[in-house]
């Protein structure tokens, strides 16, 4: 066996605490949809965008999400919270496998800066394995934008990568293509699961290891369970995608030494001045 079926959930999010609406959502997904083996939810879904919510992990909103796993004997990802730990704050989302046991903890490597202030970056990878089924990644939204955190995901062996989103910007649009562009580069699966209402415009979409769009879904409310073959990812590899390019494979035979990979900086990027918020014309 080698499929993982996963329900991410689309939520119309208005409060700033949700976490007993997440918990009613990932009971009737449960029951719903019987054979779903992992629920993913969007990122911050539980207190918004708010860093007033910071709390140590282990905590009671994450103790709670690992009972919800295991009521309902399944893999959860319940999005992300912001984690204080030793006079910092972290985005960070919690892998919970179907007995509440907590596989690992990820911190968003990308805060969205400028605009996420006063939040610290992570600094180490997620990958994970369900067993029977495959290999899992883990990013947090603004992660997708730098190819290099799903390379390296891909490189550490993931054949789906979750991606919990908040985005309720304009640029989503361009998030869909980088998401086709990252599921077809590293010939994965990819699901980027976005909030909706308040906190977000929707448009959560799944991508296959072709690049081809399994669903996208609209601006409101959605359940889009999928049953992900990584079968169908480890033949894609092999033999590249339909039959044509085996991207990993010339990746990994490349003898190049990327320059901006050697630890230097680069004088060009240094040319564009500080991670700031643009200010309005005539007034920077």
């Amino acid at each position: 066996m080698s499929h993982l079926a996963v329900a991410a959930l689309q939520l119309e999010l208005s409060g700033d605490d949700n976490v007993e609406l997440l918990l009613d959502e990932i009971d009737r997904t449960a029951r719903r949809f019987p054979w779903v083996q992992m629920v993913v939810l969007g990122e911050l879904n539980a207190h918004g965008p708010q860093t007033s919510f910071a709390a140590g992990l282990p905590g009671d909103v994450e103790n709670r999400f690992r009972e919800a796993a295991r009521r309902n004997g399944i893999w959860l990802i319940p999005g992300s919270v912001f984690e204080r730990h030793g006079g910092n704050i972290y985005n960070t989302a919690s892998v919970i496998d179907p007995d509440g046991a907590i596989v690992l903890r990820y911190r968003k490597q990308f805060p969205f800066c400028p605009y996420e202030q006063g939040v610290s970056p992570g600094d180490s990878f997620a990958v994970f394995d369900v067993p029977g089924a495959g290999r899992v990644g883990l990013t947090i939204c603004y992660d997708m934008w730098f190819p290099e955190t799903v390379r390296t995901l891909a490189w550490m062996g993931a054949e789906i990568i979750i991606c919990p989103t908040m985005t309720n910007t304009i640029d989503r649009d361009v998030e869909l293509a980088i998401a086709r562009s990252n599921a077809a580069t590293n010939q994965l699966y990819f699901v980027s699961v976005n909030a909706a209402g308040r906190y977000g415009v929707g448009q959560s979409i799944v991508v296959g290891p072709d690049g081809g769009v399994i669903h996208k879904a609209g601006s409101a409310r959605e359940v889009i369970a999928v049953d992900l073959d990584c079968g169908l990812v480890r033949r894609v590899r092999e033999r590249g995608m339909h039959g044509l390019g085996q991207t990993l494979k010339s990746f990994r035979d490349s003898k190049l030494a990327f320059p901006p990979y050697g630890g230097g900086r680069s004088q060009h990027l240094d040319r564009l001045g500080p991670l700031k918020l643009p200010g309005r014309p005539g007034r920077e």
